[in-house]
């Protein structure tokens, strides 16, 4: 089932269930996507859906921090809600063994020593956990820890 369709009969059911928090996060998700397709002006690829739903993630983790520093941890709670709710409709995430086999198949394939190639590093690990939803940032420490000894 294509996501958007996925989306719509979870929409109906939330509805039904008149769960307004979850139909809520929903009607966010399905008007991002949407707004993408039109604005490119061709249907969405499960490349491009990915994507969408990683920005979405990202913004709910980069808002739940900011509301945690500001002192409204109810804003937060609901920030991270949504999070959870977001990363339903994403792929499974990889697991450590998966995400240091990819480095290390980055790094021979790439047959970087120094952090001044960590760039190429990155592209290839990425290219590598393709289809799985990777954390940019913790990838990134890895990589740099394993460059770095």
């Amino acid at each position: 089932m294509a996501l958007l369709e996925r989306i719509q009969t979870d929409l109906v059911a939330a509805m039904r269930a008149k769960d307004e928090a979850r139909l809520g996060t929903i009607r966010m998700i399905k008007t991002a996507l949407k707004k993408h397709e039109i604005d490119s002006m061709k249907p969405l690829d499960e490349a491009t859906e990915l994507q969408l739903l990683n920005t979405l993630v990202k913004q709910r983790r980069e808002s739940a921090d900011m509301f945690r520093k500001g002192g409204r941890p109810d804003l937060a709670d609901k920030e991270e809600a949504e999070l959870k709710q977001i990363e339903e409709y994403m792929p499974s995430a990889p697991t450590d063994v998966e995400v240091e086999d990819a480095i290390s198949a980055a790094l021979a394939e790439t047959g970087a020593t120094s952090a001044k190639q960590m760039g190429l590093v990155m592209k290839a690990a990425q290219a590598k956990l393709a289809g799985k939803r990777v954390d940019g940032k913790a990838l990134s420490d890895r990589v740099r820890s394993r460059l770095s000894s």
